[in-house]
């Protein structure tokens, strides 16, 4: 429900209270129309246990084992198959394996292990990234507020069931517009059977918490609505906004509308509100409402739809002269009004004039703008003051005090305590700092659209997944003085990771992924499926060797598992040698090979084997070409095809 405060008809009726309802439904529609992959089936993970479990490990079978663990975020695994790693091969961890090991015992809450593996990460040439083009925001932006992602929004504690909106600074405490809090007994109006608003002051701590709401004292607070007030730096007067009401009765135009209108009134020596009395540029045929003081106290800043308005309702503007009389008002002019509403300013001790206004499009409804005030009192330019504060809802009654980074606004976004209308929500301003980055192929510097960024804290916990787009970029906004781990994956790539440990100041933090490819695997191509090292031989010999018998251990374990498994040992050599010679070598290895697994109780019709010699070459290096050691290694392989 919307006050009449905002509302279009905000000038026209007493303070109008609209009943709006939003309900979105959305239906989740997933059409998973896939082709069956009938390669799908082979999950590596379970493969690796089931290999230890036999009795057969390597160091690359631990590393594998935690990082398919550490990269799905199960960190109480990934940190037990690290732990074997580290003490059953200590000569063969790679330096990330201390980082990645430390973090997974971070995520546990094992923090002195933790700390000693990233210290051995560090001793083994590990490197904290720095902080690269670090930028400080510039302190003018700050104290205008424009970079607002860097507030944290909360509700209020003192908000009831109804209405509350409107609040004011008042010395050390917060003045709002309620509901009464006693439904029972106060007059309700005939709008919506609610009763009529009054003012509230409330006690406020120097994180801007709130408590023991109580109406205010004196004469301000009448049967009728009384709404959104200021009061003098000295917390002696204040100028608050009531309906056409005064002397006991009320006044309405020729339509019999009833007016609002600005009334001031003065605090008596026991504290007490007295001495109420209406502005003199008040008017029953138009609406003067929602005071603001600038710094100096001199001019009185309000909305009002009075002849001269641009729209619906403008800001103006009245001098407060010497003599205690009030100049005639001014409009604030097309810079800051528009054909719709303008409402609800307030001038910061920045000099800064923020208002709401749902004529500039925005993020939906009224939005609060800032626009920094010159020595004159003019306005050059004018900024949306962004989300958090704003909402695709009504969002107004902006206050803060900057130089303590907390204020309030107003708001009828879904999640209030107020089930039918307006809350107040408190905003507090936290250090950001902006990572951006983009992914890239490590080896050629292309930018890898469609890869997976993880966003996570220091221990592990996942904040934020995206999918780059063409740029390949990611941006992530984190706080100041922490420690980031940003994380990529793609198909067809290994994983990488960054550690990013944020400076104390706001500011943007330049920084890059680097992905390494992977070699494609062939669909039913099973020995690359699941990572099998290269199957040696001594030279001229067909027996299987024990460091190749933990890489068949793999294989081994997937025929166990799956009884439909049906593969073909395919073996390979380079093209040293006499062709025929290779053929015959390759011929026997492979029969070696598919005798290696009847022997471990696999039955031999799942099993077929072929020598191919050197006839299937996977590069250049045929006979007579020159090539590296490295470069005839890749044609010296064993296959395991998978069969349909």
């Amino acid at each position: 429900m919307k006050t009449l405060l905002r509302t279009s008809a905000l000038f026209i009726l007493v303070f109008l209270i609209t009943s709006v309802s939003f309900s979105q439904k959305k239906q989740l529609v997933d059409k998973a129309n896939k082709d069956f992959d009938q390669y799908g089936y082979i999950d590596a993970q379970k493969i690796y246990l089931k290999v230890v479990e036999d009795g057969y490990h390597s160091s690359e079978i631990y590393k594998k084992l935690g990082d398919t663990y550490y990269y799905n975020g199960n960190y109480i695994e990934a940190a037990k198959w690290y732990n074997e790693l580290l003490k059953t091969y200590p000569d063969e961890v790679e330096t990330e394996y201390y980082y990645r090991s430390a973090l997974a015992l971070k995520s546990l809450d094992k923090k002195e292990e933790s700390d000693m593996l990233m210290e051995k990460y560090v001793e083994s040439g590990g490197v904290m990234p720095a902080v690269q083009a670090f930028e400080n925001n510039p302190e003018y932006l700050k104290s205008l507020g424009i970079q607002s992602s860097r507030y944290v929004v909360e509700e209020v504690a003192i908000n009831s069931e109804y209405t509350d909106f409107g609040p004011t600074y008042y010395n050390d405490k917060l003045v709002f517009s309620t509901t009464s809090r006693d439904l029972n007994n106060f007059k309700k109006n005939n709008w919506n059977n609610l009763p009529y608003l009054d003012l509230y002051v409330a006690d406020m701590d120097e994180d801007g918490n709130l408590s023991n709401a109580k109406a205010i004292g004196g004469d301000v607070n009448s049967k009728y609505h009384e709404s959104s007030p200021i009061f003098s730096k000295d917390g002696n007067t204040i100028y608050f906004t009531r309906n056409n009401f005064s002397n006991g009765r009320t006044y309405s135009d020729k339509k019999r509308t009833i007016r609002l209108k600005i009334f001031k009134a003065t605090k008596n020596e026991d504290g007490k509100w007295e001495n109420v009395e209406e502005l003199p540029f008040n008017d029953k045929n138009y609406s003067v409402s929602h005071p603001a003081l600038n710094n100096d106290e001199n001019r009185i800043y309000f909305a009002s739809d009075m002849p001269g308005t641009f729209g619906k309702s403008d800001l103006w503007y009245v001098d407060i002269l010497e003599d205690g009389e009030f100049g005639a008002p001014v409009n604030l002019g097309g810079k800051i009004n528009t054909s719709a509403r303008e409402t609800f300013p307030f001038i910061s001790e920045n000099n800064n004039l923020y208002y709401s206004s749902d004529g500039r499009g925005g993020n939906g409804g009224l939005d609060v703008y800032i626009a920094p005030l010159d020595e004159n009192g003019e306005v050059d330019v004018i900024s949306n003051f962004g989300a958090p504060v704003n909402t695709n809802q009504d969002d107004f009654g902006f206050i803060i005090e900057e130089s303590k980074g907390i204020g309030f606004f107003t708001s009828n976004f879904n999640g209030g305590r107020g089930s039918i209308d307006d809350d107040i929500y408190r905003f507090k301003e936290v250090c950001v700092i902006t990572i951006n980055g983009t992914v890239t192929d490590m080896d050629t510097g292309v930018l890898l659209p469609g890869a997976e960024v993880s966003y996570l804290d220091k221990n592990n916990k996942l904040i934020e997944k995206i999918i780059t787009g063409p740029d390949a970029s990611y941006s992530f906004s984190g706080d100041c003085d922490s420690t980031y781990i940003i994380r990529g994956t793609k198909k067809d790539y290994f994983p990488n990771e960054k550690l990013v440990e944020t400076p104390d100041v706001g500011g943007v933090i330049q920084t890059s992924l680097q992905l390494k490819t992977k070699d494609p695997c062939p669909p039913n191509d099973l020995g690359c499926r699941l990572n099998l090292l290269p199957i040696y031989f001594d030279f001229d010999k067909s027996d299987i060797r024990p460091d190749a018998e933990i890489e068949l251990a793999k294989i081994l374990a997937a025929l166990r598992e799956y009884s439909q498994l049906v593969i073909h040992i395919e073996s390979h050599t380079d093209s040293r040698g006499k062709d025929s010679y290779n053929e015959s070598l390759s011929e026997r290895r492979a029969q070696s090979t598919l005798s290696w697994f009847v022997d471990q109780g696999i039955d031999s019709n799942r099993l077929s084997a072929k020598g191919y010699g050197e006839s299937q070459l996977v590069n250049q290096c045929s006979n007579g070409v020159e090539c590296t050691e490295e470069e005839h290694q890749l044609n010296r392989r064993s296959m395991f095809i998978i069969q349909n």
